[in-house]
C-alpha cells in the first residue's frame, strides 16, 4: 500500500491505496480509504494526533516546521571581527604591557579597543560607544569579562592612557617598526587645528584661541602627526592652540629618534615651519647625535612660506630668465642665511650657502594670474566709478542719495582693495585731498614671477627633481589629516581636562593606523575601495539569535558574500565563525 495525493474543489487530499493485478494479471490500484484533507488542521493532522496519543504521546497536530520560531536579535559582527583581528596581527595586545603593575580595577585594553574600534564603524561621543556596543557582537576574549563598560569606565581608561603616555607611546613604537624602513626613512611632519566645544579654562589647558586651518580665529588645539612615505603614521603630539607651527619642529625630531632606530630621517614639511633657527637647531641636533655616537644623517625638505618668496626674488628672476614661461621646469639656486651666532660671541655671524630648489607650473601660473588679473579689473572699475561720480559732483551734477565725498571714497576703496587681497597692489593715496589711485606695476610684475612657482629649501644630495617629488608626496600625510576630521571625526572635542583631550588624539592617532594598514593592504591588492567602504561592507555580516518553538537559543551568522569573503582574503584576515564570537546576553 501506499499513500496518493488527490485534488479537488482546490483542497489537497491523501488516501490510502493498494496495488493488486486482475484475473488477466493487469496492474490496478484500490483505494482502502480516503484519510482526509493535507492542509494545516486539516483530516490528516488530527489523524497523526490520534495516532500519537494512542501511542502515549501528547502533541499537538503538526502544522507550519517555523509555527513557535522566534528572530530575537541581530548584531553586527564582520566589521569588528576584521579590527580585532587587524589589531591582533599587529600585537596591539602587547600595548597592556604599558600600564602593567599599575591598580587599575577596569578593562583599559578593552575600552581602548571599543574606542578606536568606534571611531571607525560608528563614530561618536563616549556615550556613543556604550550605545555601540549594544549593537555588535564581539568575538571571544575580546574583553570586559565583568560585563559590558559604563561610562565612567571609559573614562578612567583614558586617564591611564594619558598617565602611561610615554611608556604607551613606546611600546607602540616597538610595534610599529616592523613596518618601517629604518635604513632610509622619508617623513613627512605637517599639523592642523582642531575644534573644540566650551568656554571653560581649566589648569594646563591646550584649548586656545588661534588661526584655524579654515581661517577663522576659534578656540582649539594643535595636532601634529609624523607619516612614513608610505603614509603610514608613527608619531603625534598634542599642543596649545595658539603655538607657532615652527616651535613643533624640533621637539617631534628628537621624540622620533628617541622611539626609532632609524640610521637616516628625511624630513619633508610644509610652509610654515621654515625657519633659520630651526635649521640651525636641526644641524646643531645632528652634530649632537654624532658626538654621542648615534650615526643619523638629519636631512630636509622645508617649503618656503609664500609671505617670504619676496627674500628670493633674485633667485627667481634668474631662474625664470633662462626658462620657458609656458613650459613646466624645475631649477636650483642658493639661499644664503646668517647662521645663529653664539651669545658669547660678539662677531657677526657667518653667512650660510643653503640649497634652493624651485619649481614652475605653468598652468597654476596661468589661473593665478588671470585670478588676479580679473580682480584687479573690477577694482579699477570701481574706483573709475566713484571718481567719475566725484568728477561730476564738481561738475555741478545733481544725482539722488547723499553725495559722495573724497574721503569717505578713498575710505571705502582701500577697504575694498583690502578686502580683496590687493591692497598690496593698488596704492590708495591716503594723504592727498582728492580721491586717487594706481597700480604699483613693478609689483605686479614681481607677483606675476612668483606665480606658479615652489620654492624648497633642502639639504640632500638628490635631484632637483626627486626633491620636488618628494615635497609633492606631502599631499599624502594631508589625506590622513582629512580622514581624522572626517571619517574618525577627531573633532570637536567636547572633552575640558588636557589629559582626556590627549587621551582621545591618542585613541583617534590608533584609528588612522588600522585605517592606513587596511589601506596599504587594499593597494597592494588593487582594491580601490577606501577602508570605510571595506568596514561598511562587512557591518553586513550579522550575528543572529533564533529561539525555537521549545525554548532553545541559536546562534548563527548570515551567509557571507563573495565580496566579503574577498576582503578577509585581501587583509590577510581569517572570516569570522559562529563559535568564535560572544553570545548575547538575552
Amino acid at each position: 500500500m501506499f499513500l496518493k495525493l488527490t485534488k479537488s474543489g482546490g483542497r489537497h487530499y491523501a488516501q490510502l491505496v493498494a496495488s493488486f493485478r486482475n484475473e488477466a494479471g493487469q496492474p490496478r490500484q484500490r483505494t482502502i480509504c480516503t484519510l482526509g484533507r493535507l492542509e494545516p488542521g486539516g483530516d490528516v493532522d488530527k489523524l497523526i494526533a490520534s495516532l500519537q496519543r494512542a501511542r502515549g504521546l501528547d502533541a499537538a497536530p503538526a502544522g507550519n516546521p517555523l509555527d513557535g520560531l522566534r528572530f530575537e536579535g541581530s548584531r553586527c559582527a564582520g566589521d569588528v571581527w576584521a579590527l580585532w583581528q587587524l589589531w591582533r596581527t599587529l600585537g596591539f595586545d602587547g600595548l597592556a604591557t604599558a600600564w602593567r603593575g599599575s591598580r587599575v580595577e577596569v578593562d583599559v585594553l578593552g575600552c581602548l579597543r571599543a574606542m578606536v574600534f568606534n571611531r571607525l564603524c560608528d563614530t561618536g561621543s563616549k556615550l556613543g560607544v556604550l550605545r555601540w556596543l549594544e549593537t555588535v557582537a564581539l568575538p571571544l576574549d575580546f574583553g570586559f569579562a565583568d560585563g559590558p563598560p559604563q561610562h565612567q569606565h571609559l573614562l578612567r581608561a583614558m586617564d591611564v592612557i594619558d598617565e602611561h603616555s610615554d611608556a604607551l607611546g613606546a611600546r607602540l613604537a616597538t610595534l610599529m617598526r616592523p613596518l618601517i624602513d629604518e635604513d632610509l626613512s622619508v617623513v613627512f611632519y605637517d599639523l592642523t587645528t582642531v575644534e573644540v566645544a566650551g568656554e571653560a579654562v581649566v589648569a594646563d589647558d591646550v584649548r586656545a584661541y588661534g588661526m584655524s586651518k579654515s581661517g577663522m580665529v576659534a578656540r582649539q588645539f594643535m595636532l601634529s602627526l609624523v607619516q612614513t612615505a608610505e603614509g603610514l603614521p608613527i608619531a603625534h603630539e598634542v599642543h596649545p592652540g595658539n603655538i607657532a607651527e615652527a616651535k613643533t619642529l624640533l621637539p617631534m625630531i628628537k621624540s622620533l629618534l628617541a622611539r626609532y632606530p632609524l640610521k637616516r630621517v628625511v624630513l619633508v614639511a610644509d610652509r610654515g615651519l621654515l625657519s633659520v633657527n630651526n635649521l640651525d637647531e636641526l644641524a646643531t641636533l645632528q652634530a649632537t647625535l654624532a658626538g654621542e655616537g648615534r650615526a643619523v644623517s638629519l636631512e630636509y625638505v622645508l617649503a618656503v612660506p609664500t609671505a617670504r618668496y619676496g627674500d628670493f626674488a633674485e633667485a627667481l628672476r634668474t631662474s625664470a630668465s633662462s626658462q620657458p614661461a609656458d613650459q613646466p621646469w624645475v631649477a636650483e639656486s642658493t639661499w644664503q642665511s646668517s647662521s645663529k651666532s653664539s651669545s658669547k660671541s660678539t662677531s657677526p655671524s657667518a653667512p650660510i650657502q643653503r640649497r634652493l630648489v624651485i619649481a614652475h607650473d605653468p598652468e597654476v601660473a596661468r589661473r593665478r594670474t588671470q585670478a588676479r588679473n580679473k580682480a584687479i579689473t573690477e577694482l579699477l572699475a570701481l574706483g573709475e566709478q566713484w571718481g567719475g561720480k566725484l568728477d561730476a559732483q564738481d561738475a555741478g551734477a545733481s544725482r539722488r542719495g547723499r553725495p559722495l565725498s573724497d574721503s569717505g571714497a578713498k575710505a571705502r576703496f582701500y577697504h575694498a582693495a583690502q578686502d580683496a587681497s590687493l591692497a598690496h597692489l593698488i596704492k590708495v593715496d591716503l594723504q592727498a585731498e582728492a580721491f586717487s589711485f594706481h597700480v604699483d606695476e613693478d609689483k605686479q610684475r614681481d607677483l606675476e614671477l612668483l606665480d606658479g612657482k615652489l620654492l624648497l629649501v633642502t639639504n640632500t644630495d638628490a635631484p632637483a627633481v626627486e626633491v620636488v617629488q618628494r615635497y609633492k608626496s606631502l599631499a599624502d600625510i594631508e589625506r590622513g589629516f582629512r580622514v581624522l576630521k572626517s571619517d574618525i571625526e577627531i573633532g570637536p572635542v567636547y572633552h575640558r581636562l588636557p589629559k582626556r583631550i590627549r587621551a582621545h588624539a591618542l585613541v583617534c592617532f590608533m584609528a588612522l593606523i588600522l585605517y592606513r594598514v587596511m589601506r596599504m593592504r587594499l593597494k597592494a591588492n588593487d582594491h580601490d575601495e577606501s577602508p570605510i567602504r571595506l568596514l561598511q561592507q562587512l557591518q553586513r555580516i550579522h550575528q543572529q539569535t533564533v529561539r525555537t518553538a521549545d525554548g532553545q537559543a541559536l546562534h548563527g551568522l548570515t551567509e557571507m558574500t563573495p565580496t566579503q569573503k574577498s576582503l578577509f582574503s585581501v587583509l590577510q584576515l581569517p572570516m569570522p565563525t559562529p563559535a568564535a564570537l560572544s553570545k548575547p546576553v538575552l
